[in-house]
């Protein structure tokens, strides 16, 4: 009584694909949405803190970079606050620090308290939302977990077109110290979403009647006592080629939706009608997830999940190498457009291949350490892109590199997954031929060595009746002959 209970995923517990599950699906959502198009919204504000704290653009741009950077980089710090607390109470408390950060900004008087209010303590209190939500979707969708993850990965594309029009609204009505407080509020929504996150129980005890006591029928078994950080996930070929793939990725996959507004503006067009560029990939990008996540889930598809994730990464890359050639607006629309589609389906099966590959066990740390390596990446990859656009001034460039690391990043995976995984599956099935054939061999000697057996065992048993005939007949003489004797002194 009074402990948290950790949902730690025991033995036995088949995940219900449904029920309560669709509950967790829409905390899922909601928390998906908030983590990725957050630091998005939040650019919004970014001309009114310029002219109140007398800053330049590149110095309010790293409020974001400090918000993802927390989102990714505490990883690590999330898988063992789930292993150790569970889920559910890490949720509420993230909620909270996400909140926390948004009410204290809105008080900031420099540009520094703006960096740690919003991108360190708000940072962290989405890191531990997002990380544990997918965990527990993990646990309740088995089956129907492509839709799932399909479903709550259109949560980034929502939010971003809900959030970014209500930010210049909160700004418009109460400037951006009103507008901080606003959204700090609705972070709240977070705790609300880590509620719903139930742990899955094992099932009930069988009791019976026995002697007028009631005994458990179920035995318990010893379980290793679980690590708050699983490194053992490095020793799965699997999983260090998904590691590094999705490293390369992520240096190129968030850069044209930075770039394409100002791609567009560089042409010589308006802003309003260069930011319906990201509309209309938002658009897209929401209905191509759960659509995605339908396909993936077909039977003939699932077990080929890898190679869709990487056709969509091809699709991905080369979309941005032919959007690099474009010079009219109606240029620009098609590239959002494919954009859209390919961006949606590397978003609805980035994790569920990583579930696919190391399991729900270890999730929780697997998760944990991908984000930390993709936090590097992201780091490094949109101020690099923009370090060789300083130096070219052309946008193409910019384009043509990110979409040669979206497509590199697609033949790692693949041809790791093809040339790797499949040796390593082949081993097992080879000792269990082996093992096959020499348990054949033993039953053939048996069936050879038996009928020896059984007729030198008929033969000792004759001889040995004829050897108890044999003494029976002479104690019965000597019997016979003692009479006689006796007969005969009388």
């Amino acid at each position: 009584m009074g402990g948290a209970v950790v949902d730690d995923g025991p033995t036995g517990v088949k995940a219900p694909d449904g029920g309560w599950g669709w509950a967790v699906l829409v905390g899922c959502f909601v928390i998906t949405g908030f983590s990725y198009a957050f630091p998005k919204a939040v650019s919004v504000f970014f001309k009114e803190l310029i002219r109140e704290f007398d800053v330049g653009y590149s110095d309010t741009a790293w409020i974001s970079s400090i918000l993802l950077a927390m989102l990714y980089g505490t990883g690590p710090v999330c898988s063992v606050l789930v292993n150790r607390f569970g889920c559910r109470p890490v949720m509420m408390v993230g909620g909270l620090f996400a909140s926390l950060g948004m009410v204290l900004a809105s008080f900031a008087t420099s540009i520094i308290h703006i960096y740690l209010c919003i991108g360190v303590i708000t940072g962290l209190g989405l890191a531990l939302n997002f990380q544990p939500s997918l965990i527990m979707l993990n646990r309740y969708f088995s089956e129907k977990r492509p839709l799932a993850n399909g479903l709550a990965a259109a949560g980034s594309p929502v939010a971003l077109c809900c959030l970014s029009p209500l930010g210049q609204i909160l700004q418009y009505q109460y400037g951006w110290r009103g507008g901080f407080l606003i959204l700090g509020g609705m972070l709240l929504n977070c705790c609300a979403c880590g509620a719903l996150m139930r742990p899955l129980l094992p099932p009930k005890k069988h009791l019976e009647l026995e002697d007028g006591h009631l005994k458990a029928t179920e035995e318990k078994k010893l379980q290793p006592k679980k690590k708050l950080l699983d490194f053992s996930v490095f020793r799965d070929r699997g999983f260090v080629i998904y590691t590094v793939a999705a490293s390369i990725m992520v240096l190129g996959l968030f850069v044209p939706p930075v770039f394409v507004v100002n791609y567009a503006k560089g042409l010589g067009y308006e802003d309003t009608t260069s930011a319906l560029l990201l509309t209309i990939l938002g658009f897209v990008d929401m209905f191509a997830r759960p659509l995605c996540g339908i396909v993936a889930g077909m039977k003939w598809v699932r077990p080929r999940c890898v190679y869709l994730f990487s056709f969509a990464m091809i699709f991905n890359g080369v979309t941005d190498l032919i959007g690099s050639q474009a010079n009219t607006y109606g240029g620009l629309v098609g590239f959002c457009i494919f954009f859209g589609m390919s961006y949606g389906m590397v978003g609805a099966l980035q994790f569920e291949v990583l579930m696919a590959i190391v399991g729900t066990d270890k999730f929780s740390s697997a998760i944990g350490l991908v984000l930390l390596m993709e936090a590097i990446a992201v780091l490094v990859g949109p101020p690099g892109a923009g370090r060789l656009l300083d130096a070219t001034h052309k946008y193409m460039y910019v384009f043509l590199l990110a979409g040669c690391e979206v497509t590199l990043s697609a033949i790692v995976i693949a041809l790791g997954n093809f040339l790797c995984i499949k040796r390593k599956q082949e081993e097992p099935e080879a000792q269990l031929e082996m093992a096959l054939t020499s348990a054949e061999k033993g039953s053939v000697r048996d069936d050879r060595d038996g009928p020896q057996e059984s007729q030198e065992a008929e033969e000792r048993g004759k001889h040995n009746r004829k050897a108890d005939n044999l003494n029976a007949a002479e104690d019965n003489e000597q019997t016979g002959g003692g009479e006689e004797n006796t007969e005969a002194l009388l």
